[in-house]
């Protein structure tokens, strides 16, 4: 019996989700007396040499184009896998491939599923108890994974990256995706370069703005302030609705859930759907000329007053930061 995780890489990196994946798969693996098994596509040697410092006792090294195009392969690598590997346990992050994934992997396998985990699993006997959050974040609820085979997936950002001295061993793997095919249709929109950020659910600094910034001209200094603190950029959805920002930036309940260190919102009022998605966040800061909007009963840190005249002075401030501790 093994532990089961399909991990990711993105820009020659693994997904730091997937790094907390493995981590979790191997605290289960201790407590149930059995090992980590890591699937993994494309990875060169450094990447394989993480993936075993993470947790993996073996990895299964794939090589296969299709993996990258689309989830239904993925779905049907994973199901291979697990019947192979006689996974109990499989494990995933709360991210679009886990969404997308999981649920075709219950229905497959008759597996009990808890999406968007926030803790370890108490276990009895055959039963798993996995904590997550209901109610936009209000409170927890405690759910009994009763079936053979069990899917958990991760909240990304809600588990620390421990890395150790451990050597996995790695086999070449192959999957069986023939009689497979599938149509992607590319949309080409507008969009801001964001090649040097971080993924936003990985994200450990974040800068939001909202319709307090009038207008796409003026975002410049959002970007401003979070390339001076090394953040990656988010917006509400009323920005993303009125295509001022890329959809991938809104966060929020139906948008992406993150947790970050910092979460600076600025311009968002911060109705209960926004919070939902932000209300993990670690420290809140909310700046807003408008001192009863809601986000201020939330917030760590607030700054009323207007934020054309606050962000370069804050932005100021960071810069002239770091360089005194350079």
């Amino acid at each position: 019996m093994s532990v089961l995780v399909y991990t990711e890489i993105n820009k020659g990196r693994v997904k730091k989700a997937s790094l907390e994946c493995i981590n979790y798969a191997a605290k289960i693996a201790e407590l149930t007396n059995s090992s980590v098994t890591v699937m993994v596509n494309n990875a060169d040697a450094t990447q394989l040499e993480e993936l075993g410092k993470a947790g993996a006792n073996k990895i299964l090294s794939l090589k296969n184009d299709k993996l990258n195009s689309d989830s239904m392969f993925v779905s049907t690598a994973i199901e291979q896998a697990a019947k192979t590997e006689t996974a109990k346990v499989i494990v995933f992050a709360f991210d679009l491939l886990g969404k997308a994934v999981a649920p075709r992997l219950s229905a497959r396998l008759k597996a009990g599923l808890v999406a968007g985990a926030v803790d370890y699993p108490q276990i009895n006997g055959t039963s798993f108890e996995v904590k997550k959050n209901v109610f936009s974040g209000k409170a927890t609820a405690l759910y009994s994974i009763t079936s053979d085979v069990k899917l958990i997936s991760l909240l990304p950002n809600s588990f620390p990256v421990k890395l150790v001295e451990n050597k996995a061993s790695v086999e070449e793997y192959a999957v069986d995706l023939s009689g497979m095919a599938s149509k992607i249709v590319i949309k080409v929109t507008k969009s801001t370069d964001t090649s040097g950020m971080i993924p936003l659910p990985e994200a450990e600094l974040v800068v939001s703005a909202g319709r307090g910034m009038k207008g796409p001209e003026n975002w410049g200094m959002v970007e401003d302030l979070a390339k001076s603190l090394g953040a990656t950029t988010a917006c509400s959805r009323p920005v993303a609705d009125m295509h001022w920002r890329p959809h991938h930036e809104h966060v929020g309940q139906t948008g992406i859930a993150i947790r970050p260190n910092l979460y600076i919102a600025i311009g968002i009022s911060g109705a209960i759907q926004h919070l939902a998605g932000v209300n993990g966040s670690k420290t809140i800061v909310v700046i807003n000329n408008d001192k009863e909007a809601p986000f201020f009963k939330s917030a760590d840190y607030g700054i009323i007053g207007d934020a054309f005249s606050i962000l370069p002075k804050l932005t100021e401030a960071v810069k002239k930061f770091k360089a005194n501790q350079n």
